[in-house]
């Protein structure tokens, strides 16, 4: 059913994946282009969607964790969640095997109800989870390590230890950089961004209307 909508889709909308390391700036990029009129499919909010109060996903999750996994309010505790499956591995191939089919599948069909002559994927883990497939083209938005790394302590408050983790778990910025079609550069200051946001835009509304001619 997936492989039939991303054909569908391919055919009939151009896809591009925005992905950058944590503290790259992609909300900030996904942003500019929103304001260009293009419509953005987030794979964060969708994973939270899959498992808002009531949602297949969360009952799911509750019958294979138990009830504690549930807040007074019915929605998820994710710190409970976070700690059952930290260290154990089958627990987190099962929650992996509970949410992964249900994100693709949203993501899909709020790909599909783009209106925008392109629309953007925004995904953290475009490459690591193979979302690239859904997509025509994809841009990273980059900066060095040592950037990521300051600029996500002094945007979440975290300590360095918990940033250096999530960086490892990512793909490798020559990696990232190897797969991406296009690339925005972060290093600089945030005025530098409209810019490459308008030039890259203008190269996109080319590729989309050629391609879906």
């Amino acid at each position: 059913m997936q492989e039939e909508l991303i054909r569908q889709l391919q055919e009939t909308k151009y896809i591009v994946g925005l992905t950058g390391g944590i503290g790259s700036g992609k909300t900030t990029v996904g942003n500019l282009f929103a304001a260009k009129g293009i419509d953005t499919v987030d794979a964060d909010v969708v994973a939270r969607e899959v498992v808002a109060p009531n949602s297949s996903g969360l009952q799911a999750i509750e019958q294979r964790f138990g009830p504690l996994i549930l807040l007074e309010n019915g929605e998820l505790n994710r710190q409970a969640l976070r700690e059952l499956v930290f260290s154990d591995t089958a627990a987190k191939n099962d929650l992996n095997a509970i949410l992964h089919p249900l994100i693709r599948l949203e993501m899909l069909n709020q790909l599909a109800n783009t209106q925008s002559e392109y629309c953007l994927l925004i995904a953290p883990l475009l490459y690591e989870n193979q979302l690239e497939g859904f997509c025509n083209a994809s841009i990273a938005v980059d900066l060095s390590e040592q950037q990521q790394l300051s600029r996500a302590m002094a945007r979440d408050g975290s300590k360095e230890s918990t940033i250096q983790g999530i960086m490892a778990a990512q793909i490798s910025r020559s990696e990232r950089l190897k797969k991406a079609d296009y690339i925005v550069d972060n290093s600089q200051n945030l005025d530098a961004l409209p810019e490459q946001v308008n030039d890259l835009h203008k190269k996109l509304m080319t590729k989309s209307n050629l391609h879906l001619k």
